[in-house]
């Protein structure tokens, strides 16, 4: 009997069909996109590795390799020799310490707002009444808590760690900057020309800006993980298991074993995957299949862990538990799609790899012009100039706005979005999605509106729509089936009274039987009326038709005789075929995955306008046919709201969740249409093109000051005060910059108004 619960996430195991083996492992120490490409490189070199991805944004790498070749040993300490650290995603583990992470974040934060209106309070008085020792000893004191302190780990991890792996990041300049600034403080402590106090308040501004700018990524990317957290949280907690007396008790689904019965009452979720031993029901599987008609369970019937059992008790037979089951393995694939999610190398890491090299060479030059060219010009070496020139660079040419630059543009785009009604989650939201060429589309509660309505009524016998949708309904509305709801909820939306019936008989996975106004009533599938004797055969050329249009097809007798075929079927939404349209105007293409069969996908692909669509696709498919796209070199969006999109969601360069679909959807995705209007994804789209466009003028805003500066600061002649001038006329220019004017023309409310 099962102790303990099963691994969520991928753990060394073999892989089908050939002898490769997967690993998939939480790597610590990764900085920026850099990274990635670091430790692609060290693992990809070792001998029987055949693939590694590698997630910047979730710390994570999917190792593919051959165990005959190399093993999960030699894999981290490759990863440990790179100066990372490697361990298993143990699940609760890495929640816990997630959280930790971002109050941990959140506390340096506020602290370095706070050292900085102080490091501010020092510079002025130094401003007002000169600079002496007490103020420049109360301001390196501020810059050594700083830098030992919630600062520490840039420097002596971080930066260190980065700088001894060839990766000139962020980090490594800031890391430059505080330690530059450190040296001419104390220098400035017994040589009067350094201005002492200058340079330690160039610390605390270096090293405060850097922690503020942290916590957004930190926050981003904790938000990012939740996703298989949400599709968890869909099992329920215990089962109701029965005992060989026929008792029932409530047990942990860890107690569960293969051939235990449980019963499964309705409104509970299914605990495990299994098959009905006893009784039916209609079981919502739109979290496996998409469908959104709810599937009428008889005995033999499949039940899948994690559906919600809607109209009538069962008892089941458990055949699955643990980390075979459907939940279990889709969390699996989420997870996997994480670490397989292609990367992209941020605007301001490839900047970085020009600017850093630049400010290393801009401080030797310095250094070197007034030693060594000094010497050759026939004057004497300045070496108090040059180590001011050297040191001077190194705190100049830290960018402060430039960790900002991305934030400001996110936060000023994303609150224009929530005006329109979507959410940008995330930085690569904005940066990827002027790339995509290709969006994939989920069908149902994406294109269609995610449940049953009553599309179409043909009328037999001569008989009126009216009367048979009244009959029906009546009939109906004793049922709780979904497809029932729909046939009363129809005819309400016409007006029509709903008479009252009597003896009332459901039969599960059927149909109906009832009285109404002394009339023998019958609707059920075809299958069901003519098992009760009603001759369909005058309406089987109808019933085929409507079925190959993508319809259920209800059928109703009276006294014995066909009344009427009703159609129901998810209903498109209005604004699909235009935002198809609009879609191939911009020069995207889309494609429909459904987990619906061929008629349905193909009849609803053809109504808006989409030529290439994917039927019968189940969850891990999703995903596969994102990949597949992504390798033929397409940058793809993903557009679902149920979980079996969550996989897919996450593997493309950019997933986008409908806001009315789950949580789990929602958690998975770069990019929440809030509502349910598919149009808003083309807004999403123009806006985010307009926000990377802000970021990159940010980014040049920034780099500007700092650029002018070094160039100056060269010359020795310029004071670390100028340097912090210079961080809050680039953040005060960067800040006006984000939040001047409107990305996009018009608030939603405003577009409302002109329709």
């Amino acid at each position: 009997m099962s102790t303990r619960p099963p691994e969520t996430f991928v753990r060394p195991e073999r892989a089908e069909g050939d002898g490769s083996a997967k690993l998939q492992l939480k790597v610590g120490g990764m900085h920026c996109s850099l990274c990635t490409e670091s430790i692609h490189k060290g693992l990809t070199r070792l001998e029987g590795v055949e693939e590694a991805q590698v997630s910047i944004a979730h710390e994570e790498t999917l190792v593919r390799y051959d165990p005959e070749k190399v093993t999960e040993s030699d894999i981290r300490r490759t990863l440990e020799a790179l100066g990372y650290t490697a361990r298993d995603p143990d699940q609760a583990e890495i929640f816990a310490e997630e959280e930790q992470e971002l109050a941990a974040a959140r506390r340096k934060a506020v602290l370095s707002g706070g050292l900085l209106t102080a490091a501010s309070a020092l510079m002025g008085a130094m401003l007002l009444i000169g600079e002496n020792i007490l103020l420049a000893a109360a301001m390196g004191a501020l810059a050594l808590f700083l830098f030992f302190g919630p600062a520490r780990f840039i420097v002596f991890r971080n930066g260190l760690q980065s700088a001894r792996r060839g990766i000139l990041n962020q980090d490594v300049l800031v890391s430059a900057a505080s330690i530059g600034g450190l040296i001419g403080g104390f220098v400035g402590l017994f040589v009067p020309a350094f201005p002492s106090g200058g340079f330690f308040g160039a610390t605390v501004f270096v090293l405060a800006f850097h922690l503020i700018g942290g916590y957004a990524s930190v926050l981003v990317h904790v938000r990012a993980s939740q996703s298989v957290r949400k599709l968890l949280d869909l099992e329920p907690p215990t089962a109701h298991r029965l005992t060989e007396d026929g008792r029932e008790e409530d047990v942990p689904l860890e107690e569960l074993d293969v051939g235990d019965l449980a019963r499964v009452r309705p409104g509970e979720r299914v605990p495990v995957d299994g098959v009905v031993k006893e009784g039916a029901s209609a079981v919502d599987e739109s979290l496996v299949t998409g469908e959104s008609v709810p599937q009428d369970k008889l005995e033999g019937d499949e039940v899948i862990g994690g559906s919600l059992n809607q109209a009538g008790a069962f008892v089941m037979r458990v055949d699955r538990i643990g980390e075979d089951t459907f939940l279990r393995n889709v969390a699996r694939q989420v997870a996997e799609a994480r670490a397989l999610k292609p990367g992209i190398l941020r605007l301001v890491d490839r900047v970085l790899l020009f600017f850093v090299p630049a400010v290393f060479s801009a401080s030797a030059l310095g250094f070197l012009l007034w030693t060594v060219w000094g010497y050759i010009w026939g004057g004497e070496p300045d070496l108090l100039r040059a180590g001011f020139a050297a040191l001077g660079v190194l705190v100049m040419g830290y960018p402060c706005a430039l960790g900002m630059a991305t934030p400001l543009a996110i936060i000023r785009g994303s609150g224009e979005a929530a005006e329109r009604g979507f959410l940008m989650r995330s930085g690569e939201a904005f940066h990827v999605f002027k790339d995509v060429k290709k969006v994939v589309l989920d069908k149902t509660g994406t294109i269609t509106r995610g449940e049953p309505a009553v599309a179409e009524i043909v009328t037999l016998n001569g008989y009126a729509e009216d009367e048979a949708l009244s009959l029906a309904a009546a009939a109906e509305k004793p049922s709780e089936h979904p497809l029932a709801r729909a046939v009363v909820g129809a005819a309400e939306d016409r007006g029509l009274g709903v008479l009252p019936a009597r003896g009332f008989e459901s039969v599960s996975g059927k149909g109906v039987r009832a009285e109404v106004e002394d009339l023998s009533v019958a609707v059920g599938s075809p299958r069901f009326l003519e098992g009760e004797g009603v001759d369909l055969g005058s309406a089987r050329g109808e019933i085929e038709a409507l079925q190959a249009a993508g319809n259920t097809v209800v059928a109703l007798a009276m006294d014995g005789k066909p009344a009427a075929l009703l159609a129901l079927a998810d209903r498109i939404k209005e604004d699909a075929e235009e935002t198809v349209g609009r879609l191939k105007e911009a020069g995207i293409e889309p494609v429909m995955l459904t987990g619906d069969n061929e008629r349905t996908a193909r009849a609803v692909a053809e109504r808006v306008g989409i030529a290439e669509y994917r039927a019968e696709v189940l969850p891990e498919d999703k995903a596969a046919v994102v990949r597949e796209l992504q390798g033929r070199g397409f940058r793809v969006a993903m557009v679902g709201d149920g979980i079996n999109d969550a996989p897919a969601l996450m593997q493309a360069d950019l997933g986008v969740a409908i806001g009315a679909g789950t949580d789990v959807a929602v958690e998975a995705a770069d990019v929440v249409l809030t509502g349910d209007r598919l149009g808003t994804l083309v807004e999403a789209r123009e806006l985010a093109g307009r926000s990377y466009r802000l970021t990159f003028t940010n980014v040049i805003l920034a780099l500007s000051f700092n650029g002018i500066g070094v160039l100056v600061t060269i010359s020795g002649l310029v004071a670390p005060v100028w340097a912090m001038l210079a961080m809050a006329a680039s953040v005060g220019l960067v800040l006006t910059n984000s939040f001047a004017g409107r990305l996009l023309p018009g608030t939603r409310r405003e577009r409302e108004k002109v329709k």
